[in-house]
């Protein structure tokens, strides 16, 4: 059995700098749920002559496989494997695209505190630019970094490597609040020492248990 959840609580007076994950922390994770798992197969299967039982399921499959990859961000790879514009279907539904209660106030917050804040996203940067051009979440940090720019997932080691040389970071006084477990897993790996895990990146979902790291609902309780 798990241990109960524990609740995050931040010394800020040990934190120089705030790294924040975009989908499922500061964004409502419920587009990209909605994108990948209705509208996704419900066009591949209109485009393919399929049921959109049968398109769902191959789907489902195909993401499995690839996983926590970089290519399983890339809507490049999946462009070309579906056979599908995601970039102009994602243009298309971006008004479904939302800050999650709270986020704001906690960047705003962050900042008040003259903290250094670096948006860290597995985001391709062509859906960085649509979620940019719906909220302005360029104009509330510092910097915003995609992993594909390293060639590397946040779930693998590599990408903390090349973070630390590009931004050098102090991990000692580092803060990471995330959604993904296993992106969590690998910054503690590597050293980073403050780590916050969402526990309900999607609202229309309940809220996630969460035993291996310190949590909350979302960042409007970090505020």
């Amino acid at each position: 059995m798990g241990t109960a959840t524990t609740q995050a609580t931040i010394f800020w007076d040990t934190v120089d700098t705030v790294l924040v994950d975009m989908d499922g922390t500061l964004l409502d994770l419920a587009f990209d749920n909605f994108f990948w798992l209705d509208l996704v197969p419900r066009t591949y299967a209109a485009r393919h002559g399929l049921a959109e039982s049968r398109a769902r399921e191959d789907l489902m499959r195909v993401y499995r496989d690839l996983e926590g990859t970089l290519a399983w961000y890339c809507i490049d790879h999946w462009t070309e494997r579906l056979e599908i514009d995601l970039r102009a279907l994602k243009r298309e539904h971006r008004h479904r695209i939302r800050y999650l209660p709270g986020a704001l106030e906690f960047l705003a917050g962050v900042r008040s505190r003259n903290k250094r804040l670096l948006l860290v996203t597995n985001a391709h940067r062509a859906v960085l630019e649509v979620k940019i051009e719906q909220t302005g979440l360029d104009r509330e940090v510092d910097a915003m970094i995609s992993s594909h720019d390293f060639e590397a997932p946040k779930e693998s080691s590599e990408f903390w490597r090349q973070l630390d040389v590009a931004v050098e970071l102090d991990s000692e006084r580092t803060l990471l609040v995330e959604d993904s477990i296993s992106v969590l897993q690998a910054a503690r790996g590597y050293g980073v020492r403050h780590t916050v895990a969402i526990r309900r990146p999607d609202t229309n979902s309940p809220a996630r248990e969460i035993d291996e790291f310190p949590s909350v609902d979302g960042v409007h309780a970090l505020t």
